[in-house]
């Protein structure tokens, strides 16, 4: 990818891109860039505390929001999609970064979480 090139993703492959192809994008999007040498877990980490930061930044005074967000304009919805996307491109690379696999390590997680705090019994009468 040359300067000024963007990624681009067919319609379909947006909606079932995995962790794995999001991974290797990155990794392309970094090497085209000569980005590896500054892609250390440290400053990953950092860049995405920031982009946390970003992204709280959106609710900060908004109060309690509804599912859907119903009564947000759509520049806000977009605007919120793209802090998001920010927050898990970074994570995705950190944990590519950290050799963690992360969707076994997410799938892994699942089960302890089902374990740990397993459903409450139904009370039947």
């Amino acid at each position: 990818m040359g300067e000024g090139e963007e990624i681009h993703v067919a319609e379909d492959e947006r909606v079932n891109i995995s962790l794995k192809d999001l991974s290797k994008k990155l990794e392309e999007f970094a090497k085209a860039r000569d980005w590896e040498k500054y892609h250390s877990p440290r400053n990953l980490l950092l860049a995405m505390v920031g982009e946390v930061g970003e992204l709280s930044e959106i609710f900060q005074w908004r109060g309690e929001v509804d599912k859907g967000l119903p009564n947000w304009e759509e520049s806000d919805k977009e605007h919120l999609g793209e802090e998001l996307s920010d927050v898990l491109l970074y994570l995705i690379r950190l944990a590519d970064i950290c050799g963690v696999d992360l969707g076994d390590a997410a799938s892994k997680k699942i089960v302890k979480n089902a374990i740990k705090y397993p459903p409450k019994p139904k009370l039947s009468f």
